[in-house]
């Protein structure tokens, strides 16, 4: 099947590649935002990209985006890609681009957690809290929390692994206000997702968010929401305290990669075919799911 690392836009100076995303200048108000098949794990770039999935990724946040926009504005400008590149080109990022409003990127990650797993169940094994937040006593891998935690982390640059940082930290680095507002707003999108999703079966266990301010201040949310990038989904009917939950998104290849005698720095190890074409359906499976459509 054909995949796309690349997408060589000519006619657009590229900006940034990110580990994903290819950011593209349009002018000093507009950029066009390419969504690749690569995948990272642990934040390393595979060398093997998954089929599909920039469709999945793109597709779905524009489903999510959609339904949240009366929570927050988004970056999207719902202009048409092929205004601003060849027809070539346009034809080889159809269901992969969005045009944005260039914004300030704010510099954390914002972690909405439902559930206790991943980076959450290691820091609470260790002191029983997650970001300096305390949490009871006796929870279990993959239980719910006693109530829905916002969790920041600081944004790594590629190559670089994401910490997760205390409110205090992220008070530091952003400010109050800033602080206040990310953290109310993420966590009426996780309620609203989470509900929505759960009628289809779907339980999402936590999700990660990132905003950004226009030349005034006003706060959007950006990049991608709600997408197996960057939320884990998990089954409702296959889903059981104390296990990993089945899930729809790249839990998968972390937990292969787990199992491998390898250091989480590049270079990582070669995907298998297998894991390749399972981690591709589970991306498909889950669009699917959610929003009703298939994938073009």
């Amino acid at each position: 099947m054909n995949t796309r690392s690349q997408l060589d836009i000519q006619s657009l100076p590229l900006l940034h590649q990110g580990k994903v995303r290819d950011i593209y200048g349009i002018n000093q108000d507009k950029m066009l935002i390419v969504t690749t098949d690569r995948i990272s794990a642990f934040d390393v770039i595979m060398n093997e990209t998954i089929p599909q999935k920039g469709q999945v990724l793109n597709q779905m946040a524009r489903f999510w985006f959609k339904k949240i926009e009366d929570i927050v504005p988004n970056h999207l400008t719902h202009e048409e890609v092929s205004q601003f590149v060849t027809e070539d080109e346009a034809l080889r990022v159809k269901n992969r681009a969005v045009v944005v409003k260039k914004l300030t990127p704010i510099p954390i990650e914002a972690i909405v957690r439902g559930y206790l797993v991943g980076s959450g169940w290691k820091e609470y094994q260790k002191d029983q809290s997650i970001c300096q937040i305390d949490l009871p006593s006796g929870l279990e891998l993959a239980s719910q929390l006693p109530e829905t935690i916002f969790t920041p982390s600081n944004k790594a640059a590629v190559g670089d692994h994401d910490e997760n940082i205390s409110m205090a930290s992220c008070i530091e680095l952003i400010g109050q206000d800033l602080t206040d507002q990310i953290s109310n707003i993420s966590l009426k999108i996780y309620k609203v997702a989470y509900e929505a999703a759960l009628e289809k079966g779907i339980m999402i266990a936590d999700t990660k968010f990132e905003f950004g301010t226009d030349s005034s201040g006003k706060l959007f949310i950006m990049d991608e929401v709600l997408t197996p990038d960057s939320s884990r989904f998990w089954s409702k009917d296959n889903y059981q305290v104390g296990t990993s939950p089945h899930s729809f998104d790249k839990q998968f290849i972390r937990d292969w990669l787990e199992s491998q005698d390898w250091n989480k720095t590049p270079p990582p190890p070669k995907l298998p075919d297998h894991i390749i074409q399972k981690t591709s359906q589970k991306y498909l499976d889950i669009f699917e799911k959610l929003t009703g459509a298939i994938i073009s």
